[in-house]
């Protein structure tokens, strides 16, 4: 389940598509996002989103030398548009159909690998990752996560992208294996004004480490719901 693969760009996959054809996912404005009844965590989005996408990666970790416990310092992962295969059974069950591929595959299987073996066709709309953290304050996160759609679904377009604050966290209801679910503020970009991250599995560390232990790539999925886009097509 673990593994010490820390490259950022251990998922990039090259896409074949014309270099200014953008993407035009599947009407989503029927798509409603679930989320658990009895939390307050996560505010209720009302309106419909502008992408769903899956996602195919790791989470990082290293020791924390004071705690004993893995600390989180990103992450990094494939999106995948599932807005068409939306209102279909598959559309709830692609994350655990994926990591169940995805966790007991070698570290050379990509996340488009992932995705075929699924037998789906489904367009690459970007990746997800961390940079230093655009409105650093005391007691803020060195670093903030990005979605960025700009060399992929939206090639060449600078303002396909979103990096976001987080500003609610659930525990995920599937169990203590799988990473927290979020919702996220815009900082920067026009991709999103609000991001959800649901449906997770995997992505936990071990609960103790050891000072000198190696630093750790967790292999999860997830859904990332983006609302709000307001970008130049």
């Amino acid at each position: 389940m673990f593994s010490t693969l820390f490259a950022p760009l251990l998922l990039v996959v090259p896409v074949l598509a014309l270099p200014n054809v953008k993407h035009q996912c599947c009407n989503l404005s029927n798509t409603t996002l679930l989320l658990p009844s009895n939390q307050t965590a996560l505010a209720v989005p009302t309106d419909a989103p502008s992408f769903v996408a899956v996602a195919v990666g790791v989470q990082n970790y290293t020791c924390n030398a004071t705690a004993l416990t893995y600390s989180n310092v990103g992450a990094v992962a494939d999106l995948f548009d599932v807005s068409c295969i939306s209102g279909t059974s598959q559309f709830s069950t692609i994350g655990n159909d994926a990591f169940g591929i995805w966790n007991h595959t070698s570290s050379s299987v990509t996340g488009q690998d992932v995705i075929k073996k699924l037998g789906l066709n489904l367009q690459l709309l970007g990746h997800h990752y961390y940079v230093p953290n655009p409105n650093t304050t005391a007691g803020s996160p060195a670093i903030s996560p990005k979605w960025d759609f700009t060399s992929d679904a939206e090639k060449g377009n600078a303002e396909a992208f979103v990096i976001g604050a987080k500003v609610g966290d659930l525990p995920a209801p599937t169990g203590k294996n799988d990473v927290d679910w979020v919702q996220l503020k815009k900082v920067e970009g026009e991709l999103a004004n609000t991001v959800y991250r649901v449906k997770t599995k995997g992505g936990q560390p071990p609960t103790s480490c050891t000072v000198g232990d190696p630093s750790l790539s967790v292999k999860y999925t997830a859904q990332y719901w983006l609302y709000g886009a307001n970008f130049k097509r």
